[in-house]
């Protein structure tokens, strides 16, 4: 049996965009109640040389948005990267899962044999679809979302693995 690389895809980041949305609203009120300052949440990192949580939350969305547009063959949406806030980053995920959301199953499903380059500063990869979502992206996509979760968990934010894997 096969599985669609739609199937494979949109309803996966939808998941984890949507758990992550959660969990940003989570540290939100847990910052409100406890009378903590928001970026002391938002900047911080398991390690100094960690991207902060907020970079996470970023990359993610990012993954989410690049990985189904290359995957749909449509141009990646360029976002500003300004996002500073608990509210500018659960609207970057939203705007986020409005793209992909918008990408018809027809315009995934059989790019499995596309050509999908990607390039970050100076270096760019080559993949077929499959490989680039199954090797490359999910796992990438994951990371990011396990970090900011691992932040937010290590900062007290009671959470936990229900909260990371969401509403399925």
């Amino acid at each position: 049996m096969t599985i669609s690389m739609y199937a494979a895809s949109v309803p996966v980041f939808t998941q984890m965009l949507n758990s992550l949305t959660d969990l940003l609203d989570k540290a939100e009120t847990h910052a409100n109640d406890k009378k903590i300052d928001p970026n002391a949440l938002l900047q911080s990192r398991l390690f100094p040389d960690m991207f902060a949580l907020t970079r996470q939350v970023l990359i993610a969305a990012d993954f989410a948005k690049g990985s189904c547009a290359r995957l749909a063959g449509v141009e990646v949406p360029k976002y500003d990267d300004t996002e500073q806030t608990f509210a500018e980053l659960k609207a970057r995920i939203a705007k986020t899962l409005a793209f992909i959301g918008s990408l018809p199953a027809s315009q995934i499903d059989g790019s499995e044999d596309r050509d999908i380059t990607t390039s970050s500063g100076p270096n760019s990869k080559s993949f077929k679809g499959q490989t680039y979502l199954l090797h490359y992206s999910l796992p990438q996509f994951f990371f990011h979302v396990t970090t900011a979760y691992a932040i937010l968990r290590h900062n007290g934010i009671e959470i936990g693995k229900r909260d990371f894997i969401g509403k399925y």
